[in-house]
């Protein structure tokens, strides 16, 4: 793997979107879940979805902004991503048009600098042309968008090239990628196998699910969207022949939009880019480990290759394990993370004000990070006067 001479230290972190099923079934409001994230320890990093957490996002109050700021210091977290959408569907009738798509993403970058978050993570159906007119537009808001590569794709897809060979012409330091580990998974998840059999699925059947996902692992990901159609077209006709067709579209998307079956090494294709991860997994098995999706080697890769930016971890079993605790699980993931850093000779930043400091240091000098970082010494120095 190429190295850095210096060893990251990647921020631990967590994404509300891992407790979507506590949050839909009203066990924990924004405000709980913010507090239990601080309280049992799976920040400091925080990252929030725009649209589901935020009502009437992305227009956000003044005094709602004030509370959800002071909330996040008062608990000692630190915001580090915001997920955005690139709604260019959103008309029944028509995409938006490439004006309409700038004036809608400024929206959400404005309501990024305004909550405190110095990265938004971006779509993949924005396409180079946009990223590039909305660049100045992040910089001016001091918002660095990270668009999100993820499964069916993975860093060296032409379409993720592309994006990458136009941020290196543009020579913004507010564009880059998020990089979801989900586009470089090696198994299809227990969990989700568990879950079709509580579904009635046979043991047949879905052992020959799991040999079909296999299988496309050893030929690598898909060379382009044709053949990622094939694949997918492929698990709906297995459910047919095998008499489940209503699983049929189920196994499609999991097994071709959630589990990647890119090399680790892939990342390197973007990998100065990186401004931003999604720990992705399924979950822990008995053995503490994570059975489809490489951390480890992901965790020695980004360390050694000088990543100290934010790791969100991002519980995606939530979908379908109703029968255990997404909070247990996530602990136990972050672990394989800390572990897996030590490993490779570094470690995870844990503490709230060295992951500030640090990822203040990671992006664009004039990310909102920095400038909360200002507006925090202002006010301790006009405090210090007044008093």
């Amino acid at each position: 793997m190429t190295g850095s001479t210096v060893k990251g230290t990647p921020i631990q972190g967590v994404t509300l979107y891992s407790f979507t099923r506590a949050f839909h079934g009203r066990e924990y409001d924004l405000e709980g879940l913010i507090r239990k994230v601080a309280a049992d320890g799976y920040g400091p990093g925080l990252e929030v979805i725009g649209f589901s957490s935020f009502r009437g996002f992305p227009e956000i109050e003044d005094s709602f902004a004030g509370w959800f700021r002071d909330l996040v210091a008062e608990v000692g977290l630190v915001t580090t991503s915001l997920a955005v959408n690139a709604d260019i569907g959103i008309h029944r009738d028509r995409l938006l048009t490439q004006d309409e798509l700038i004036e809608y993403m400024t929206r959400q970058i404005k309501a990024a600098a305004k909550l405190g978050f110095p990265i938004a993570r971006v779509q993949i159906s924005i396409e180079p042309d946009s990223m590039e007119a909305l660049a100045p537009i992040a910089e001016e808001h001091g918002v660095t968008l990270a668009l999100e590569v993820h499964a069916d794709q993975y860093a060296s897809h032409p379409r993720i090239l592309a994006l990458r060979d136009r941020f290196e012409k543009v020579g913004s330091p507010f564009l880059g990628f998020t990089a979801d580990w989900g586009a470089t998974t090696v198994g299809f998840a227990p969990s989700l196998v568990e879950a079709y059999r509580r579904r009635g699925a046979s043991e047949e059947l879905l052992g020959k699910v799991v040999d079909l996902w296999n299988s496309y692992y050893e030929q690598g990901p898909p060379a382009d969207q044709a053949d990622h159609g094939q694949r997918f077209g492929s698990f709906i006709g297995l459910a047919a022949q095998n008499g489940r067709p209503d699983l049929g579209i189920d196994f499609a998307i999991n097994g071709t939009g959630l589990f990647g079956p890119a090399r680790v090494e892939d990342w390197l294709q973007i990998m100065p880019w990186i401004r931003h991860v999604h720990g992705k997994f399924f979950g822990i098995d008995e053995h503490g480990e994570e059975p489809s999706v490489p951390v480890r080697d992901l965790i020695r890769l980004l360390v050694e290759n000088g990543y100290s930016g934010a790791i969100s971890s991002e519980y995606e079993g939530w979908h379908w394990n109703h029968w255990q605790s997404p909070f247990e699980i996530i602990a136990g993931e972050q672990a394989v993370q800390r572990s897996a850093a030590a490993d490779a000779g570094s470690r995870m930043i844990t503490d709230a004000a060295e992951a500030r400091a640090q990822l203040a240091g990671w992006l664009a000098p004039t990310s909102v990070v920095e400038r909360a970082e200002g507006e925090s010494k202002r006010r301790d120095e006009t405090q210090g006067a007044i008093a």
